[in-house]
């Protein structure tokens, strides 16, 4: 049943654009994407969704206007837009998918074919990239290995160490636990010792578990009001190229999927301030002001140390945590529209 609580668009793609969702064969699979724009000629943008297991915005953001990173509204009329769920998730879940093939490797093989794919079709030398969370450590990965594709990289809540940023991450969730005087998260928080989690599952939900409990993800306040994680996951149940098991697929069995014990310690060892130290094309990192999830201090320290031989630029969405506020994916789409200088 597709389209649980179907809801009209937010907008139509005219006739001669494009609005549609594919199923392509990459990495041995099929996995499923959504192009949308209102001139076939118009530029690539690939958006690669954060999670892992969470395809916002992904598939079911057809027709939507506010995506938790940016709009799109505007986007469609410069760009042809493609968001993808990534292998494992959303409609690109599969009981065969082996959890072996669940690694960063991997989804940077799969990115780099779909990016192939639209060079391809649309008969692009490049194409924009940007990776959002999760979907940063695939991009920036990606852009690094093959910077021949790409006009320019945006990587919005750049994760640039997972160990180092879990260590912020739990001295940050335990002070806000103390102030809230939530002593049952601090005993827990102190069982689990100090990153790199790589002892047990548990070891790592723990840190994740209060971090959902004392939200780090969305900020809010009697100012700055968020649809929140309700708010934003609602597409994919008024999509009308979603159904049901699709959501289950990416709140469940494509989480028990990927998250095992060698995909954690993979993660662990995953740091671009030794990997990559360069980059061959302009590079911005945009990052929510109230951000605790992926924190700001990081990303800042590695902007400043980065090399991108073509220019960077580091913007701070002033309203945002880690799922940006309505008012910062404006500017955001704004920003992007203005990446369109990198094609002189």
């Amino acid at each position: 049943m597709a389209g649980i609580f179907t809801k009209k668009p937010d907008f139509i793609i005219s006739e001669k654009g494009l609005s549609t969702v594919q199923t392509i064969y990459i990495g041995g699979i099929q996995q499923s994407i959504l192009l949308q724009g209102e001139n076939l000629n118009n530029p690539i943008l690939l958006v690669v969704h954060g999670g892992p297991t969470m395809p916002l915005p992904g598939v079911s953001s057809k027709g939507r206007d506010y995506t938790i990173v940016t709009n799109t509204r505007e986007l469609v009329k410069h760009f042809v837009v493609v968001f993808w769920d990534q292998r494992g998730t959303g409609k690109s879940y599969h009981q065969n998918i082996s959890p072996e093939s669940m690694n960063i490797n991997q989804f940077v093989s799969d990115a780099n074919e779909l990016t192939d794919y639209l060079r391809q079709r649309f008969n692009k030398e490049k194409i924009f990239l940007a990776g959002h969370s999760w979907g940063s450590t695939i991009s920036l990965e990606l852009a690094a290995k093959y910077p021949e594709k790409f006009y320019s990289y945006v990587g919005i809540s750049q994760i640039v160490s997972w160990t180092e940023n879990d260590r912020l991450a739990l001295k940050w969730i335990k002070e806000e636990a103390k102030r809230r005087g939530n002593n049952k998260a601090l005993l827990e928080l102190e069982s689990i010792g100090e990153p790199p989690f790589v002892e047990s599952f548990q070891q790592w939900g723990v840190l994740r578990k209060w971090q959902r409990k004392l939200n780090t993800l969305i900020y809010t306040d009697k100012d700055v009001k968020h649809p929140g994680l309700l708010g934003v996951s609602k597409p994919m149940f008024q999509s009308e190229d979603y159904t049901l098991m699709d959501i289950v697929h990416s709140y469940y069995h494509g989480f028990k999927l990927i998250y095992t014990q060698a995909f954690i310690e993979e993660l662990a060892e995953n740091d671009f301030f030794k990997s990559v130290k360069e980059m061959e094309m302009p590079v911005t990192f945009i990052h929510g002001r109230k951000d605790f999830h992926v924190h700001g201090s990081l990303v800042e320290e590695y902007f400043k140390q980065l090399n991108a031989k073509k220019g960077k630029n580091f913007i701070w969405a002033e309203k945002s945590a880690h799922l940006f506020h309505p008012d910062d994916t404006r500017i955001i789409e704004q920003y992007f529209i203005e990446e369109l200088r990198h094609l002189k």
